[in-house]
Parts: C-alpha cells; sequence; structure tokens
C-alpha cells in the first residue's frame, strides 16, 4: 500500500468534509504538522471541531482557521497566546469544551484503546465536573470523562519509512501519537522518508499500522511561541 503523497493538499484530497471532527498534534508550536494544517485551510471546509492542546498563536498553526472562520468548536488544554481565539470565545462565535491537559491526553489515549470512558480525580468539585457523572471510590470522587474519537488527525513527525512507522524528537513527541492512534483516518507530515526496514524496530515511536497517508515537509518553518534571551 503507498502512502505517500506528493504535496499536503493531496494528502487531505476526499478526506476532511464540512462538520467533521479532527484531532491536530502540538503542544504550542512545538511539533504541529504546519503543512497540514495549511493544507486543511486552503480546503475552505467549515463548522469542523478541532480536538488540540491549544490553538495555535494568531496567523499561525490552528490560528489560520480561526483566522478564516472554518473552527467552530475547540476540545482544548491551554487557549493562551491568540487574540482571534479570545475575541471568538467572548463574543460566543466559537464553542470552547475546556478540558485539563493531562484529562485530554488520557480522553485521546482512551479513545485510541477502545475504552469509551474512565474516572478521574481531576475536576472534580470544578466548572469542570458540570454536568458529569461523579462517584466515590475508596473515600475519593471521581469524575466521569468520555474519551475522545476524531475522524480525521493530522500529525507531525520527524522522520518516517514508507510504511508509516514514525520517530518523533524529543518534546515534539507531545500528543501526536495520542492524536493519530484516536483518530479513523491519520495524515502525518515529516521532515525525512526512509526506506521500510531503514528504522531501528526497538526504537519506533508509533507503528505504521496507524499511518494512512505521509506527506513530506522538508523545511518545516518551526516559529518560536516566545523567544526569551537573556541580557548580556
Amino acid at each position: 500500500m503507498n502512502k505517500l503523497y506528493s504535496t499536503a493538499d493531496d494528502a487531505l484530497q476526499g478526506l476532511v468534509e464540512d462538520g467533521m471532527t479532527l484531532a491536530v498534534g502540538g503542544f504550542g508550536l512545538c511539533g504541529i504538522p504546519e503543512a497540514l494544517i495549511a493544507a486543511l485551510r486552503d480546503t475552505g471546509k467549515r463548522d469542523l471541531t478541532v480536538i488540540s492542546n491549544n490553538a495555535g498563536v494568531d496567523g499561525f498553526g490552528l490560528g489560520q482557521l480561526l483566522a478564516t472562520r472554518q473552527i467552530r468548536k475547540m476540545i482544548s488544554s491551554y487557549v493562551g497566546e491568540n487574540k482571534e481565539f479570545e475575541r471568538q470565545y467572548l463574543a460566543g462565535e466559537l464553542e470552547l469544551e475546556f478540558t485539563p491537559q493531562g484529562t485530554l491526553a488520557e480522553k485521546l489515549r482512551a479513545g485510541g484503546a477502545g475504552i469509551p470512558a474512565f474516572f478521574t480525580r481531576t475536576g472534580y468539585g470544578t466548572l469542570v465536573a458540570k454536568g458529569k457523572e461523579t462517584r466515590e471510590f475508596d473515600g475519593e470522587w471521581y469524575v466521569m470523562e468520555r474519551s475522545l474519537r476524531a475522524d480525521v488527525a493530522l500529525v507531525k513527525a520527524w522522520k518516517a519509512d514508507k510504511s508509516g512507522n514514525l520517530l518523533f524528537n524529543k518534546t515534539a513527541r507531545n500528543f501526536n501519537p495520542l492524536a493519530a492512534m484516536a483518530a479513523k483516518v491519520c495524515v502525518v507530515e515529516v521532515e525525512e522518508i526512509v526506506e521500510t526496514g531503514a528504522l531501528e524496530p526497538d526504537q519506533i515511536h508509533l507503528p505504521g499500522i496507524y499511518v494512512k497517508r505521509l506527506v513530506l515537509n522538508a523545511t518545516p518553518e518551526k516559529r518560536i511561541e516566545q523567544r526569551t534571551v537573556r541580557s548580556a
């Protein structure tokens, strides 16, 4: 099965529709599938629900989809650093399902593992638990969280072989494997593609069984969200 596509536009061809749910990897601007996000913007598809730790920054990453008003709902943890996100949310133009970061990770992991729900102490007694089932175990109260599944995942990896086996670069791994496992179809952009068998099997972070489509982006922009330098 050929998983390679020549461009990010081609890799999304026939996959994205209005009203879909997408899981998008990344943490801030670290490990984001920037070429695939731009290609998603260019499809013009609307009313999207996007599961992602945050929503990029103004004009880059998922911030591009907010600017074009293609996102209807965000399921996120950290939503700072984005003035357009703030404006749309406060104006009632954008839905937000606010989720603690560890809970978001576990909701994706559980979705990929076929687990429909789980109990966690995180959020009990706060607005996060509003409207959710709670239960006591061994004298402690827990909130039931439903797992997350997506129609399509957009993922960024460092290196892949032609069978879709993936390696991630240090902290750029973040939510990417979880997003990949939680989706029906996973599309991955990578900085390097090698022949099948060239990667050491014990070093592979995510097996190719989860990956349907691959596209090469050898020169990603890799912006720095907040540059801090030491005074002389």
